[in-house]
């Protein structure tokens, strides 16, 4: 086996059953897309009992697979002197404001310009190199075009601490969601499955229980709005997209959203005039254990104007 190889072995489940490998691995396997594993498939990197196998083959219940998978090269990172909203910082950690447009880490279609790039720039060598050359001191993140707080390492202490907290969802992460409709009940809890869509692996999308990532949002309406609503979510899990995909399971997708949410009418000009392009969600708190203090520390971030400037348009 070559430097750098791992290996990944998986059992196909119930949920799997009759799928084609190729469908089924991407099932079991949410973070490589389907394309990726057809290519190693094709390419022998995926066997059963040491034969090579066809994407297209059936599977069935208990068969196992392994899936040798190459390490991905990174891209190093590099410091750009890019303006950041900084809420706290120590020797250990630092905790952005993040505007709405902003990458966190770079990736394929946006090489720099990212929050990484910008804490490269600013804390120069004291970032934890957990994340690797193109995440380092990333512990978690949040969507471009969403807007609000997260908390980056700057120690791996601080990095293994912090991965902890987030691995027993004892953060406390709050957003404010601005959405479609007034949510009935005003309060309440969606509790479900996430994982890729079976329509399109770019989205993800609610599943039965046992596909996917378990995951739980507690929501409450705070304002009613013309037509709309301003909702508080608390995050129990953190799940990829997880407030903008519960939020349309519920049918009160966020104001804006190009992916989860459809224009609804008398919307269409409202946004126009204020040039309202994103999804209306902020990371509004975020609170956690220090990992190498142990004191207690939670912040709080204003709604920022292009969403006070939604809310007042839309007031009754």
């Amino acid at each position: 086996m070559g430097s750098g190889v791992s290996i990944i072995e998986t059992t196909i489940g119930e949920a799997q059953q009759g799928l084609r490998l190729d469908k089924a691995l991407a099932d079991l396997l949410p973070d490589v897309s389907r394309e990726r594993l057809k290519a190693l498939i094709v390419d022998g990197q995926v066997t059963s009992g040491g034969r090579p196998l066809n994407p297209s083959m059936k599977v069935a219940v208990g068969q196992s697979f392994a899936i040798a998978m190459p390490a991905p090269v990174e891209s190093e990172a590099v410091g750009q002197d890019i303006p950041l909203n900084i809420v706290y910082e120590d020797a250990d950690l630092i905790v952005i404001d993040k505007p709405a447009g902003m990458v966190v880490h770079p990736a394929v279609g946006n090489l720099d310009g990212t929050l990484v790039n910008a804490l490269l720039h600013h804390c120069k060598d004291s970032l934890s190199g957990i994340g690797g050359v193109a995440r380092p001191g990333i512990v978690h993140r949040i969507d471009k075009d969403t807007s609000g707080l997260l908390v980056v390492a700057k120690s791996d202490k601080a990095h293994e601490g912090l991965a902890q907290q987030f691995s027993a969802h004892s953060i406390d992460r709050l957003y404010a969601a601005i959405v479609y409709g007034i949510p009935k009940p005003a309060a309440g809890t969606v509790d479900t499955w996430i994982g890729r869509s079976d329509s399109d692996r770019k989205k993800m999308a609610v599943h039965r229980e046992g596909r996917g990532k378990h995951a739980v949002t507690h929501y409450r309406v705070i304002d009613r709005l013309r037509g709309a609503a301003l909702v508080e979510c608390r995050l129990q899990t953190g799940r990829t997209h997880q407030v903008r995909v519960h939020l349309t399971h519920l049918g009160h997708p966020l104001i804006g959203d190009p992916v989860y949410g459809r224009e609804r009418k008398g919307f269409k000009s409202i946004l126009e005039t204020l040039s309202f392009k994103r999804q209306a969600l902020h990371a509004k708190r975020l609170g956690f254990i220090h990992p190498v203090t142990g004191e207690k520390l939670s912040f709080d971030s204003a709604l920022p104007t292009d969403m006070q400037e939604l809310l007042s348009e839309l007031h009754v």
